[in-house]
């Protein structure tokens, strides 16, 4: 890795930026800061991720423009800046910065294809412990565990599963939000990154292998 790619943490200005887009999220804010944008958000965040990647895989980082096409909420602009790892569709490391600080997060974010029939299986089989061990682990590491869990119990379960909780998640991830301490903007940040998504790689692994791709059958070719 050549020095000009070295993380060396999410400066101050990366804070007051998005402080700055909450209140004048339009497009003349963003031509203004554009460079703020490229130098002190954007850089840092391929940085982090490229010194991850030996760990983790190749990241990617999203876009920070909102697609309000079907969308009543209008803002043209992200308020934050995403990177993500995938291990296998609609599953991995993800790690963000905006105004409120820095958050990291892992684990399967939304179903796709036949991804939900295949996690409420594995759930109900005996894998299903292996999950509830690691659950149980993330939240005595003080993990926030949450995803889209329906109300009530999937079809055709029993209310009494002794896994109903699990069953009636529809994602499932865990998160730890960071805030935007002294460190945030150092080094440091890379270590508290690296051992938060090593903790979730538990999960992240399970998931990978127990709901897999969005649909069965080799994955495509790629374009």
């Amino acid at each position: 890795m050549s020095d000009t790619a070295r993380f060396s943490g999410f400066p101050t200005a990366a804070f007051d930026f998005y402080d700055g887009l909450l209140a004048d999220n339009s497009k003349t804010y963003w031509n203004a800061h554009r460079q703020t944008y490229d130098d002190a958000v954007r850089a840092p965040m391929i940085a982090l991720l490229a010194e991850l990647e030996p760990e983790f895989g190749a990241g990617n980082v999203f876009r920070p423009y909102r697609d309000a096409r079907f969308s009543k909420d209008k803002r043209p602009y992200k308020d934050h800046q995403g990177g993500f790892v995938g291990a296998e569709d609609a599953a991995g490391w993800y790690v963000q910065v905006g105004a409120e600080g820095l958050l990291v997060a892992g684990g399967w974010y939304a179903a796709q294809g036949t991804q939900l029939s295949r996690f409420r299986d594995a759930v109900d089989s005996a894998a299903g412990a292996e999950l509830v061990r690691v659950v149980a682990e993330l939240r005595a590491a003080r993990f926030a565990v949450g995803g889209d869990t329906l109300k009530t119990r999937p079809r055709g379960v029993d209310p009494d599963h002794p896994r109903i909780e699990l069953l009636r998640h529809r994602s499932l991830t865990c998160t730890r939000e960071h805030g935007a301490p002294g460190w945030v903007s150092t080094r440091t940040a890379l270590r508290r990154v690296r051992e938060d998504w090593r903790a979730m790689s538990p999960l992240v692994e399970w998931l990978a292998d127990h709901v897999g791709p969005a649909e069965d059958g080799p994955p495509p070719e790629p374009r």
